[in-house]
């Protein structure tokens, strides 16, 4: 079979499979959002890149702004690469089926990274460059030159696009991944900023040169070419039928719960909980979060600007003592959505399934309240807001959150990387953060500006205080809602992700 008809089926089959799956069908509010916020951006390029020369005038007025500009690059090249690194995947296929036909593989691989060109990471960028090149030509500059430069810009482009899957391909490989990206990352800015090496002034004399001599090209096309056969080795070792069934060969660990016996009959499923989030990939950011969430509170409470905004302590305490049940809440019941359906045809009470996930938010909160104490070196009222968001994430986030969980629709793949993972979020994740974070700090600060500090405090540990003695009714409540949805979580979880 020749290679332009493999490539008309496999776009007829990513069709189908996109409009056919329940990402389309039940996430319509999540594909409107995207799609706003990539018109929001692209009219933010567009409007830049006609700005950007009248404003390069403005600002530099003894300068070339087409100097300048280039000057530039280095620190949109280096945020690109960080952009990508986090939020961009390599476009998959369901290969595995295709796997045991008579398809070659090299017209899988070449279709799966000829989609990677076609990237809105790769399309957003020319948004600014064509109109500012545009407005170079417009004022009299060389017409081949200024091409000879845009065709160098979308060559770059390329090679960020295929470069970024190679370095995610090698992070993967790390326990923290980001960690080493972030360190090169900041290393070359910091060389910049201090020139000890003045990476700007190399990358813009680099395309100046580039504009100005087309037989130069030939590098960053040759450098493309490279990185494309580097990925096209990558992915056709990885491309086996039997790829997946081979597994690492790990010393096998064991872990003491024997204290979760003492919570009787929810003991079973707090044990099946703590094992999952120390044993997958994905549910071990849970725990590197806590980190994050304790030192949350030295990003402002040092600055004594921040120590004037009482008003801001209830939404730093949500977060500081509520980091857990926001990471790892957000996700139920989809951290078991590959074995969701075995554990709805055991013979087991909903209502202990979801209780032993609140016990385990509730014990986060309590521990992270616990271990922020030391705030108080900055005012006692930091510790009083601390205690007061400590209640409230007890006593109304982890419902909102459980409650938030029955509309859970995404599969999620415990082996995958954890850092800037966004598989399995869709809508409801974006959503919940608005009771989660906002409402209690919005009324923490009608009740502080109108009342004062201490009866905002106390209006939010009422309604966590009145949260934990309507526990029962809000629990079975919520077990109703689950009921009903189990069939379509079940429904949902079991489609490819």
């Amino acid at each position: 079979m020749r290679y332009k008809p493999m490539v008309k089926q496999f776009v007829n089959l990513e069709w189908k499979q996109y409009f056919r799956s329940s990402y389309w069908q039940k996430n319509v509010l999540m594909n409107v959002f995207l799609l706003f916020f990539a018109l929001y951006f692209i009219a933010t390029f567009l409007i830049l890149g006609v700005a950007m020369y009248p404003l390069l005038n403005k600002i530099y007025p003894e300068s070339d702004p087409f100097v300048v500009f280039n000057g530039f690059l280095f620190y949109w090249i280096l945020a690109d690469l960080l952009l990508r690194f986090f939020f961009q995947k390599l476009p998959v296929m369901s290969v595995k089926p295709l796997l045991t036909l008579p398809v070659k593989r090299r017209a899988v691989i070449n279709f799966v990274l000829g989609k990677s060109a076609l990237s809105f990471f790769n399309f957003l960028p020319l948004f600014a460059f064509v109109p500012f090149s545009t407005m170079l030509i417009a004022n009299d500059y060389p017409l081949i030159k200024i091409l000879s430069w845009l065709l160098a810009l979308i060559l770059i482009v390329l090679i960020i696009n295929f470069l970024n899957f190679i370095i995610e391909s090698i992070a993967s490989e790390t326990e923290l991944p980001f960690l080493p990206v972030i360190l090169i990352a900041g290393g070359l800015y910091a060389l910049n900023y201090f020139n000890i090496i003045s990476l700007g002034d190399i990358i813009g004399n680099g395309l100046i040169a580039l504009s100005e001599s087309l037989y130069l090209l030939i590098v960053p096309a040759g450098a493309l070419v490279v990185l494309y056969i580097l990925n096209f080795r990558i992915l056709k070792k990885k491309l086996y039928i039997d790829n997946s069934l081979q597994s690492k060969k790990s010393e096998a660990k064991t872990t003491n719960l024997e204290w979760t016996r003492k919570f009787g009959d929810i003991a079973p499923f707090m044990q099946l909980d703590i094992r999952l989030i120390l044993r997958n990939k994905r549910s071990k950011s849970a725990i590197w979060m806590l980190v994050i969430g304790l030192l949350y509170g030295l990003f402002f409470y040092p600055n004594p600007l921040y120590l004037k905004w009482e008003w801001f302590f209830v939404f730093i305490g949500i977060f500081v003592t509520g980091i857990f049940l926001i990471n790892f809440g957000q996700f139920i019941p989809a951290w078991d959505s590959s074995y969701y359906k075995l554990l709805m045809s055991q013979n087991i009470k909903y209502e202990r399934y979801l209780k032993s996930k609140y016990s385990l938010m509730m014990m986060s909160v309590v521990l992270m309240f616990v271990l922020s104490i030391p705030y108080v070196f900055f005012g006692w009222k930091i510790l009083l807001a601390h205690f007061a968001a400590a209640v409230y994430n007890i006593g109304v986030n982890t419902y909102v959150i459980l409650w938030g969980g029955s509309y859970n629709r995404k599969k999620i793949e415990l082996d995958q990387r954890a850092a800037f993972n966004f598989q399995g979020t869709g809508a409801v994740q974006w959503l919940i953060g608005i009771p989660l974070m906002l409402v209690p700090m919005a009324i923490f600060a009608i009740f502080h500006f109108t009342m004062g500090f201490q009866a905002g405090v106390i209006v939010i540990i009422g309604m966590g205080l009145t949260g934990i003695m309507f526990h029962q009714r809000l629990m079975k409540f919520i077990t109703r809602k689950y009921m009903i949805s189990k069939h379509k979580m079940i429904e949902a979880f079991s489609q490819a992700s």
